[in-house]
């Protein structure tokens, strides 16, 4: 099968034939149609992930068909439209059992612990678990769109922080994860305020539903400007890019009770900071919660808002490229995050 195979950190994605993967006993082989190319895929490339090991198949964001069932793989036919988490988790043990497979054990990543979707093929471990049916309507494009960025976004706000309707949400970063978020708050009734120093991201910001906007680079204290413009503070704040400046903003934008979301994620020297523990966890009375990903059980809730036209993924995809274009893709990120979502919608040059 062709495959974008990357050999060196940083370096190019060679279109290979590589073998076909194997189908596991308990697991399934799926025609990929579409695949989406996320600021987590630029971690692996880059060399951030350390469960990424050269040679290696990246792309998590995937959508297609079934085509191989493993003999011990149930509640899965050859032809079912799916998708599937980028967390897999191994379905028996006591936190899969309790819907809660990212946090599994065993859990395995897509396109991180094993190869992914960048290429025509994938193979998925414990899919009767794993694998996601499609809503006919959603095409391959956006289902691959929605990949971890609209579904992380939506565990956050839904589970995580438990937004409701007239509490203000302000996004930190309006990537692919923080547009989701914006568009789903919007679709819950929440009122939002979206903060990027990017004029084209905080325009698709107010075309998803933004109430305000906040551009980060011309304020000197992005707190201050945002308690000031939401009455006071933010109910909830997501960091939806996992830098040091951003959560520190998120904390700082909240309202006294607020709650704070960690979505975007910590690399390098970002993966630790300070944290004034006495001004903001004591006297303020914050809430932190870490976030990653949504769990194949949270699926249903989530495209049930899909099929009633509450929330359009379609809407997030900015560019459809070829596989041979993944690495540009890749080469984008390494500054500010483009506006939208890039999917990869065929596998041709």
């Amino acid at each position: 099968m062709k495959a974008a195979l990357i050999e060196s950190f940083n370096g190019p994605l060679t279109l290979s034939d590589i073998p076909d993967p194997v189908c596991p006993r308990d697991g399934a082989i799926v025609a990929v149609r579409a695949c989406g190319v996320c600021r987590s895929d630029h971690h692996a490339w880059t060399g951030a992930d350390p469960d990424v090991r050269l040679p290696h198949v990246m792309g998590h964001e995937f959508a297609g068909e079934v085509l191989e069932v493993g003999p011990d793989c149930h509640g899965v036919a050859i032809g079912d439209r799916v998708t599937a988490p980028f967390i897999l988790g191994c379905g028996h043990c006591a936190d899969c059992r309790a819907g809660e497979p990212t946090i599994c054990d065993a859990q395995q990543v897509i396109g991180f612990t094993f190869w992914g979707a960048f290429a025509e093929r994938v193979a998925i471990p414990h899919a009767g678990y794993n694998l996601v049916r499609l809503p006919q309507a959603l095409d391959f494009a956006a289902a691959a769109g929605m990949g971890c960025r609209v579904t992380t976004a939506w565990r956050a706000l839904t589970d995580r922080a438990a937004l409701r309707p007239g509490e203000w949400l302000v996004v930190h970063g309006c990537g692919g994860v923080g547009l989701s978020a914006v568009m789903i708050a919007a679709a819950i009734g929440a009122r939002v305020l979206a903060v990027d120093v990017s004029a084209g991201a905080l325009r698709q910001a107010r075309d998803l539903g933004a109430n305000a906007v906040l551009d980060a680079s011309d304020p000197t204290d992005v707190g201050a400007a945002v308690r000031e413009m939401t009455g006071g503070g933010a109910h909830v704040s997501l960091d939806a890019l996992g830098v040091t400046e951003t959560f520190h903003n998120s904390l700082k934008s909240l309202r006294k009770l607020g709650r704070h979301v960690q979505v975007g994620m910590p690399v390098g020297s970002h993966s630790t900071v300070s944290l004034p523990l006495l001004e903001l966890i004591y006297a303020r009375q914050l809430s932190l919660s870490g976030m990653r990903g949504l769990g194949a059980p949270g699926f249903a809730s989530l495209l049930a808002m899909v099929e009633a036209d509450w929330i359009d993924p379609s809407r997030l995809v900015t560019q459809r490229i070829p596989l041979s274009g993944a690495e540009a893709a890749l080469r984008a990120m390494d500054g500010a995050q483009p506006p939208g979502v890039t999917v990869i919608d065929r596998m041709d040059r």
